[in-house]
């Protein structure tokens, strides 16, 4: 620890301490999209670190953490208000609600990660420890209560070299390499090792390195014989089950399909891809519908959202038409958003004659069996991903055969126009980083884009935008360490470094 009279000189308590890590934690959520200043991220880590490790008792340190963690995830979550803003006068007055149960529950993670490091500093040390804790943390965060990894910190190293380590250590290692970092340094600073700050100096002006662009080059080897077409229709949420204009958006969608290549050498595309529940109609309703959008395709094979029935249950579902206008495949959503697509123990109460609530009698989505590949025939095997699914690490890997691209089917008209729909969009790249696999996004609202195997953007389409989106199929990318491994080698590495500081602080206690 610090001499006592700096500790004393730098110590902060009471209403100041509170300010003063909401302030940091609001500084710290800048990293991320719409503002990627990823340096900003790691300067409030650096500060809260400080901050913590001049605390006295294990309350202080779970204080700062999560005063820092609400101020954090405040201002990173502060879209999750729009959905309640699609209809203001039934649902305006939970937007508030919202934005607070959010912030406070992420917050509580943080406060039990300082809390716990704060306990563990004799058996690892106060920057160890807290690197371990969060590091844990932020994974249980993606896992616990189905999860929510939004906003995980090293998601603002996405456009940065370092971020490209997710390839082997996953976005939870990059974590743990992001706090040891920031540990470090405020070490440095609280010790006076100036050492320290060399060692960290360095580290950080190698996180200042950006991904390199993709070389025209090397785009011309991409596969150019495969030509995909992104649909992107831009049916405001508020509008988009309107009756009188539910027709014109699905019309749009064909027209988009249908609609000749600006490039008068281009080819007719291979395969259309349409957004989340882009068709109006359920799946044993839709005939008519999916023979309309074949015809618009051309000849090509139509990737499309729709509402599927199963007797009582409902399913959010990606369904592969074939040119005739036969459904080939289908997939069923299975990482459903708690509150929004279902209530959790809605099934358990439904018994209980409460069936409103239950997913089995039709309230809300029920859940699909789990990842799986969609067979696109000539095309190869995707994977797909309906909107929510993007944000988990875990929702990417499949047993058996690898996939030939990422679908990344989405509604972002829920998360406004500012930072929700730029935030999911890095971490979908962040999915193409860890895999090796591009990322096709269709988007409703936007952002549609080509996203390769290093996570880069080759094309897009703006936010708020009725168009269309035709790229070549991106090459894909080497397997990953981290597809084949997945969270069990950095959870393991985590538990045992948890039972070494516990051993240890134990023996020192004695």
């Amino acid at each position: 620890m610090a001499d006592s009279a700096v500790v004393q000189r730098w110590r902060v308590s009471g209403w100041k301490q509170v300010t003063l890590c909401v302030v940091l934690g609001a500084l710290g959520a800048l990293g991320h999209p719409p503002f990627d200043l990823w340096f900003l991220t790691v300067a409030a880590f650096v500060a809260v670190f400080g901050l913590a490790l001049r605390c006295e008792s294990n309350r202080d340190w779970a204080k700062t953490g999560f005063w820092f963690g609400f101020g954090y995830f405040a201002v990173a979550l502060h879209w999750i208000v729009e959905p309640f803003l699609v209809d203001v006068a039934r649902h305006g007055w939970m937007a508030p609600f919202a934005l607070v149960m959010m912030a406070a529950g992420g917050a509580a993670f943080w406060a039990v990660a300082f809390g716990i490091a704060g306990w563990l500093r004799r058996g690892l040390g106060g920057v160890a420890a807290l690197a371990v804790a969060m590091t844990a943390t932020e994974l249980l965060r993606a896992y616990v209560l189905t999860g929510f990894p939004w906003a995980m910190p090293s998601y603002v190293l996405v456009n940065q070299m370092a971020g490209q380590m997710a390839a082997f250590v996953g976005p939870h290692g990059v974590n743990f390499l992001l706090f040891l970092l920031a540990g470090g340094l405020a070490f440095g600073a609280v010790r006076r090792w100036r050492w320290i700050w060399g060692v960290a100096g360095a580290v950080m002006l190698a996180l200042w390195v950006p991904v390199p662009a993709q070389l025209p080059e090397a785009r011309k080897h991409a596969d150019a014989a495969v030509v995909v077409r992104l649909v992107q229709p831009n049916a405001l949420q508020h509008l988009k089950w309107h009756p009188d204009h539910v027709l014109k958006f699905f019309q749009r969608s064909l027209a988009l399909t249908a609609q000749a290549a600006q490039e008068a050498d281009a080819a007719v595309p291979d395969l259309v891809v349409w957004p989340e529940t882009s068709v109006p109609w359920t799946l044993d309703n839709a005939e008519n519908a999916l023979l309309a959008a074949a015809g618009a395709a051309r000849g090509a094979p139509v990737v499309l959202g729709l509402n599927r029935y199963e007797g009582e249950r409902v399913f959010n579902t990606v369904a592969v038409v074939s040119p005739d206008g036969a459904v080939t495949d289908v997939y069923d959503k299975h990482h459903l958003v708690p509150f929004g697509e279902y209530i959790p123990l809605g099934d358990f109460l439904g018994r209980f004659g409460l069936r409103g609530l239950a997913s089995r009698h039709g309230g809300g989505y029920s859940e699909g069996a789990g990842p799986a590949l969609i067979d696109l025939g000539a095309l190869g095997k995707a994977l797909p991903l309906i909107c929510y699914e993007a944000v988990f690490p875990q929702d990417t890997r499949v047993r058996g055969e690898r996939p030939r691209v990422m679908l990344h089917m989405t509604n972002d008209a829920w998360f406004g126009n500012f930072s929700g729909p730029y935030q999911h969009l890095a971490q979908t790249r962040m999915r193409a980083i860890e895999t090796g696999v591009p990322v096709l996004r269709a988007a409703n609202t936007g952002v549609s884009a080509a996203i390769d195997a290093k996570g880069r953007v080759l094309a897009m389409l703006p936010l708020g935008e009725a168009g269309y989106l035709d790229v070549a199929l991106p090459d894909l990318g080497p397997d990953t360490l981290y597809a084949r491994w997945g969270d069990l080698p950095m959870g393991l590495f985590l538990v045992l470094l948890i039972v070494a500081g516990v051993a240890v602080r134990q023996r020192e206690t004695d």
